[in-house]
């Protein structure tokens, strides 16, 4: 019995001791703390996701992402390298270390998360499988697509959907597979191939800058799930918080109205005590996740909560003109259900 008792003692002391300790952030957070910037891995290039503008300059929803989460880190937008990845080359520049973190229209599969040694984080965009092929090819479904020639992109989940869906219907067809996204489209507009199977957000934004974009047609039908998310490296638990966090926080401020332009206002004036928590109002978020207490106000002043970051890059007043759809508030009817942060 007493020596029940002092084992118990020693279990209560160390408890005691786990709680006492302060908190350390992971080695990824210190790494970039140390190195002053965020490296952001992203899409080779691909409208209203990642592509250079005439000056350079990286726009779209997944680099906006990426400067939102150098504005939590450090108060600065301009604190992040792009590294431009292709669809074969993204994990492995994610493992080795050359990126921080993921930001590449990449699908959350369970094959990925477990066995690549990364983490899938949390969903911020949800699309589907779908195709493109010429208006006059008087298509209308897959299922009169026999025998076609079909661009892809290699190292994706289009691959694999696609080859499923044509064996299951018994049906025969030719991959043409690229590297890049761009080439893809090159070699349809070109007429190598009668199809191109990607997402269909991927499908709308490269139709945009073809040629004649009325000359093409995305089918209705979708053939997958793809939920689009950031993927960090295993085992740094500190590094994998805050990126989840930050991800839920520009939906959270969506649906509490909190917008670039009313940011600071509402932190002076909200009574909410969910908004004022997230504002940085009381210092629990931002201590918890070792930044400033004000880091939500921070990201989006500097990029805009969820929805505005979506529609400036595709909403309908942009050439892609995609309707939210999944990637709407649960409110309306969408998949984005930010989690409480409280």
């Amino acid at each position: 019995m007493l020596k029940r008792a002092m084992l118990a003692t020693v279990a209560a002391m160390a408890t005691l001791l786990t709680l006492a300790a302060p908190a350390r952030a992971g080695a990824t957070l210190d790494a970039i703390r140390a190195r002053g910037q965020l490296v952001c891995g992203i899409h080779t290039g691909i409208a209203g996701f990642a592509i250079p503008d005439a000056r350079g300059v990286w726009q779209g929803l997944d680099a906006d992402l990426c400067r939102g989460l150098a504005v939590a880190l450090f108060n600065d937008a301009s604190k992040v390298r792009f590294q431009s990845l292709s669809s074969s080359t993204r994990f492995t520049a994610l493992s080795s270390g050359e990126i921080d973190v993921l930001f590449r229209t990449s699908t959350h599969t369970m094959m990925r998360d477990v066995t690549l040694g990364l983490r899938a984080i949390t969903p911020y965009f949800y699309d589907g499988h779908g195709f493109m092929v010429r208006a006059n090819a008087s298509i209308t479904k897959a299922s009169e697509m026999g025998g076609a020639t079909i661009c892809l992109v290699s190292g994706t989940t289009n691959e694999l959907v696609t080859a499923d869906y044509f064996r299951t219907h018994n049906m025969t067809f030719t991959p043409i597979l690229f590297e890049r996204t761009d080439q893809a489209f090159a070699a349809l507009q070109s007429g190598r191939c009668d199809a191109f199977g990607t997402d269909a957000s991927q499908l709308a934004a490269g139709r945009s800058s073809l040629q004649a974009p009325a000359d093409w047609t995305i089918l209705s039908e979708r053939f997958s799930k793809e939920p689009y998310g950031p993927y960090v490296r295993r085992g740094d638990d500190e590094w994998f918080d805050l990126v989840r966090w930050y991800v839920n926080a520009l939906m959270e401020a969506e649906e509490r109205g909190v917008t670039a332009a009313n940011a600071d206002q509402m932190r002076r004036e909200s009574t909410n005590p969910d908004t004022r928590r997230l504002l940085g109002v009381s210092p629990e978020l931002g201590q918890a996740l070792k930044v400033d207490p004000a880091w939500v106000v921070n990201v989006v002043k500097a990029v805009g909560n969820y929805a505005e970051i979506y529609d400036r890059h595709m909403g309908p007043n942009t050439p892609i003109g995609l309707a939210r759809g999944p990637n709407e508030l649960w409110t309306r009817g969408g998949l984005h259900y930010p989690l409480p942060m409280r």
